[in-house]
C-alpha cells in the first residue's frame, strides 16, 4: 500500500534525524541479544535465589538455557478498576506458558496510581513523574536477567507509557502488552458531564453528584470514555505491542481470558529460544511511531500523549516532535466519536467495528504504515480483524465488516468527521503549547479575550464561586509545570470554564499545566513551555493582558507592546505547599531533573 506523501515526509524526517541516536540504540540491545539471557551465567547462589519460589519442575526447568522463562510485570491493585482484573492474570499466564513447556514468573510489579482518584487533589502532583517511576520499577524486575522475554499488564494513563518505556530500555527482549479491557457501559458519559456542571451551578447536591459518578465508574475495567487510559490501548494495538483485537474485550468474560492465555504463549514463541525472534526494540521503529501518532489523530486521542509518544520514541532512540505531531494532525482524517470528542464510548466504538475497522480504514488510503513488525508476526494487515472464541474456546480471528456498525460513532475515510486530527501545536511570543479542537466548535478556534492570572487552581474555583468572572476570560493558570509541581491535571476547571462558555462568554485556558478536559468544549492551550518556573514567557502575563488563542493559524499571543512585554519581570509563585505532603518531598529530584513537556517532560537521559 503506497503511503501518503505528507505521512511519507514526516516520516523521513524522522528518520533522518534520528540516525544516530537509533543506531546507537539497535546496536545496544542488539548486543544485549547476543548475551541472552543471565541465568545460565548466574552462579549457583544467585540462580537458586532467582527460582526459589518456583515448583521442583520449574527449577529444573530453569537450571538450563532450553526452556523459555517469561517475565510477568503486573500493575495488579486491587483499588484501581482499571487494574483489578489483572490479580488473577498471573495464574493465567503461568498455566499458558506450562501448556507449551515454559516456565512463567512475576518479575516484578509497579505502581499503578489512578488520576480519577486523584484529580484536583494534592497526590495529582505526583502523577506525571509517576510514569517515570513505573518505568524503573519494571526495569528493577527485568534486571535480574532471567527472562527470554516478557508480558506487561497496564492500562492507565501513566502505567502504559511507563511500561513501553522499561519495555524499549530493555529492547531486546521480546514484549507483549495485556489489556484487560473497559468496563460494561454504565451512565452516559454525556449525562455524566451534565451533572458535574450541574453540581458546580449548585443546582444539585453532592448526593446526585455521587450517585452519578457510581453509576458512571461502576465495575472492573477501565472508564468507558476515550482518554488517555484507553488511547493507551489503541497505541499499543496499532504500534503491533498487543494481540490483534485485544484492546476492547471487557473483563470476566471467556474471550478476555483466551486472549490472555494466548498472548502469554505468544511472548514465548517470539523469544530468542523460538522461531520468529521479535525484540520490543524492533517492534517499535520510526514507522510505528508514526503509525501510534496516526491513530491519536484518527481517534481524538489523549493530548497527554504529545509527552508520552515523545518519551517512549526517545525511549527506542527515535527523535519525535510536536511539530511532527501537528504536522501529521494536519493529514489524518478523525474517524472516531468517542465521549469527550462525542456521545459514544468505548463499548458502543467496539461494537461499531473497533481498531480493526479503523486500522483498515487508515491502511487502505495510505495512513498508516503497512510495513512493520508486530508481535502476532504480520505486518499489520493482521490487524484488521476481530478477536472470537471457537467451539472449543480458542481465539480465532475473522475480518471485520465492510461496513461500519454505526457511522455517528466510526466513520470510514470517505465520511470522516472532520479532515483533521483536531491538535495543534500553537507558537508565539508566550512559547509553545499543544490545543486539541476535535470537539470544539468552530467559532471559538479563535479567542481573544482578557488575562485573569492564577497560580492555584483552586484561586480559579474561589474567583468563579465569588462570581468575580463575568465576562470574556483568558484563564492563565501558571507555576503548574513540570519543575514547579508535577504538571497535574486541571480537571476541576472543566465544569466551571463550560459554565462560562454557556452563559455566552469567550472562553480559553492557557496554562504550563495539563488539562483533563483539553479535549472537551473549552478552547485550552495546554503544555506551555517554556513553563512559568523556568522562566518562560507565561510569567510575564498579567490580569488584563489581551491573549489570543489561535488554533487556525496556530497562534498563541499576547498583544502587549513587544519592548514592554520584554521588559517585565518575571512573576513569582510560592511553592513551598507543593514540595511536601502526600509524598512530594520524595520527587524533589524529579522536579529538579525534569525535562520540558515538548521533549517528553521525562528524567531520563538519551
Amino acid at each position: 500500500m503506497t503511503i501518503q506523501d505528507r505521512i511519507g515526509d514526516v516520516t523521513e524526517r524522522i528518520v533522518k534525524r534520528s540516525h544516530d541516536s537509533r543506531s546507537r540504540y539497535l546496536d545496544r540491545i542488539g548486543k544485549a541479544a547476543d548475551k541472552g539471557p543471565q541465568r545460565s551465567r548466574l552462579s549457583c547462589g544467585n540462580l537458586a535465589h532467582g527460582f526459589a519460589a518456583c515448583g521442583l519442575s520449574d527449577k529444573q526447568a530453569l537450571s538450563g538455557d532450553v526452556v523459555p522463562n517469561l517475565g510477568i510485570i503486573t500493575s495488579y491493585n486491587d483499588m484501581l478498576s482499571a487494574h483489578q482484573p489483572y490479580e488473577t492474570y498471573p495464574a493465567l499466564i503461568r498455566e499458558a506458558a506450562h501448556e507449551i513447556g515454559a516456565v512463567a514468573q512475576v518479575a516484578g510489579g509497579v505502581p499503578a496510581m489512578c488520576d480519577g482518584v486523584t484529580q484536583g487533589q494534592d497526590g495529582m502532583e505526583l502523577s506525571l513523574f509517576s510514569r517515570d517511576v513505573i518505568a524503573m520499577a519494571a526495569a528493577v524486575g527485568l534486571s535480574h536477567q532471567m527472562f527470554d522475554a516478557a508480558v506487561f499488564l497496564g492500562i492507565c494513563d501513566k502505567i502504559v507509557p511507563g511500561l513501553a518505556i522499561a519495555a524499549l530500555s530493555f529492547g531486546h527482549l521480546p514484549a507483549v502488552f495485556v489489556p484487560a479491557g473497559p468496563m460494561p457501559t454504565g451512565i452516559s458519559n454525556d449525562e455524566k458531564a451534565k451533572i458535574r456542571q450541574l453540581y458546580a451551578e449548585g443546582k444539585v447536591g453532592r448526593d446526585a453528584l455521587l450517585e452519578s459518578e457510581s453509576r458512571a465508574y461502576h465495575s472492573p475495567g477501565t472508564c468507558t470514555f476515550y482518554g488517555t487510559a484507553n488511547s493507551n490501548q489503541m497505541l499499543m494495538e496499532i504500534m503491533g505491542l498487543h494481540m490483534p483485537g485485544a484492546s476492547f474485550v471487557n473483563p470476566g468474560t471467556p474471550l478476555r481470558d483466551a486472549l490472555t492465555r494466548e498472548a502469554a504463549k505468544r511472548a514465548i514463541a517470539i523469544s530468542a529460544l523460538g522461531n520468529e525472534f521479535t525484540p520490543a526494540g524492533e517492534v517499535i521503529s520510526e514507522k510505528a511511531i508514526v503509525n501510534g501518532v496516526v491513530g491519536l489523530h484518527a481517534t481524538g486521542g489523549s493530548t497527554n500523549h504529545t509527552m508520552h509518544l515523545v518519551a517512549i520514541a526517545a525511549a527506542a532512540g527515535i527523535r519525535l516532535t510536536w511539530d511532527d505531531i501537528s504536522d501529521l494532525s494536519d493529514v489524518v482524517p478523525l474517524l472516531a466519536r468517542v465521549y469527550p470528542n462525542g456521545k459514544a464510548d468505548v463499548n458502543h466504538f467496539q461494537a461499531a467495528g473497533g481498531l480493526a475497522f479503523l486500522i483498515r480504514e487508515l491502511l487502505g488510503d495510505g495512513y498508516l504504515h503497512q510495513d512493520v513488525k508486530t508481535v502476532y508476526g504480520t505486518d499489520l494487515s493482521g490487524y484488521t480483524v476481530e478477536a472470537k472464541l471457537d467451539a472449543d474456546g480458542n481465539v480465532q480471528r475473522e475480518e471485520v465488516p465492510e461496513t461500519s456498525g454505526d457511522e455517528t460513532v466510526l466513520a470510514p475515510v470517505a465520511k470522516a468527521f472532520q479532515p483533521t486530527g483536531g491538535l495543534k501545536m500553537l507558537t508565539g511570543n508566550m512559547g509553545k503549547a499543544v490545543i486539541k479542537i476535535s470537539a470544539v466548535a468552530k467559532e471559538r478556534h479563535i479567542i481573544e479575550a482578557p488575562a485573569r492570572v492564577f497560580h492555584d487552581q483552586n484561586d480559579f474555583l474561589t474567583a468563579f464561586n465569588n462570581k468575580e468572572l463575568t465576562g470574556d476570560v483568558a484563564a492563565v493558570v501558571r507555576f503548574q509545570g513540570p519543575k514547579a509541581i508535577g504538571m497535574p491535571e486541571l480537571h476541576k476547571l472543566t465544569p466551571c470554564l463550560g459554565i462560562l462558555q454557556d452563559r455566552g462568554h469567550k472562553v480559553a485556558l492557557i496554562t504550563d499545566g495539563r488539562m483533563s478536559g483539553a479535549s472537551g468544549k473549552v478552547p485550552a492551550a495546554i503544555h506551555v513551555t517554556p513553563e512559568a518556573a523556568a522562566g518562560g514567557p507565561i510569567a510575564k502575563i498579567r490580569d488584563g493582558d489581551m491573549i489570543r488563542v489561535d488554533a487556525v493559524t496556530g497562534k498563541l499571543e499576547v498583544l502587549v507592546d513587544e519592548a514592554e512585554f520584554n521588559a517585565r519581570p518575571l512573576a513569582e509563585a510560592d511553592l513551598s505547599q507543593s514540595q511536601f505532603g502526600t509524598g512530594r518531598d520524595l520527587f524533589a529530584a524529579f522536579r529538579g531533573a525534569v525535562g520540558s513537556a515538548d521533549t517528553g517532560a521525562h528524567v531520563f537521559g538519551e
